[in-house]
């Protein structure tokens, strides 16, 4: 298999990307190309990886999508490989339209699978093709972030940049900070 990788450098740090010829295979936030590179020789197996420009016009959508066009990513042919249940997770991802969220819990109902918000969860942490099957979509039933690979910071930026506005400061790192802190004031009150 021959590989095609591009980058482009965004507001939220460099992407990289890799197409078969077809389709998007791969898509992340990286700092170290080369790393990127592995990860993709650990999924693909026996892979020849070379630079493009602007394979499958990926590179100039993203550019299109950090500019302000949130649907500009939209039906990008993309295969992520995957389980049988990851796939129909991604493709449900792909249904949630730009500039809105959905809970965990409601992408596991709507897959028929109420009861499966963390394995929805854990799908979502192995999406292999950031943005343009938007896991960063997807929060947590009190409209907290929660979960991204690329940082919780990321994942407000990119739910910024399609329109949709979060209260300021909402993620399970600050509630949990809070529920620490909280605690620690509780002992500290026993204590006297």
């Amino acid at each position: 298999m021959i590989l095609s990788m591009d980058r482009l450098e965004t507001e939220l740090g460099p992407v990289a990307f890799l197409t078969d010829g077809t389709r998007l295979r791969a898509l992340d936030f990286v700092d170290e190309t080369a790393r990127f590179e592995d990860r993709a020789r650990r999924r693909f197996g026996d892979v020849a990886i070379r630079d493009a420009d602007d394979p499958l016009g990926v590179r100039s959508r993203l550019a299109a999508y950090f500019a302000g066009d949130a649907t500009a990513v939209e039906g990008i042919p993309a295969e992520p490989d995957g389980t049988p249940f990851q796939a129909r997770v991604w493709a449900a991802l792909r249904e949630i339209p730009a500039g809105t969220t959905e809970s965990y819990g409601k992408l596991a109902a709507r897959l028929g699978a109420p009861t499966a918000s963390r394995a929805v969860g854990m799908a979502n942490s192995l999406n292999p093709i950031a943005i343009v099957i938007p896991c960063h979509r997807v929060i947590g039933s009190n409209r907290t972030l929660v979960g991204y690979a690329g940082g919780l910071e990321r994942k407000r930026r990119l739910l910024e940049l399609e329109g949709v506005c979060l209260p300021a400061g909402k993620t399970r790192s600050t509630i949990l900070k809070r529920g620490f802190e909280r605690q620690a004031s509780f002992s500290s009150l026993s204590e006297t």
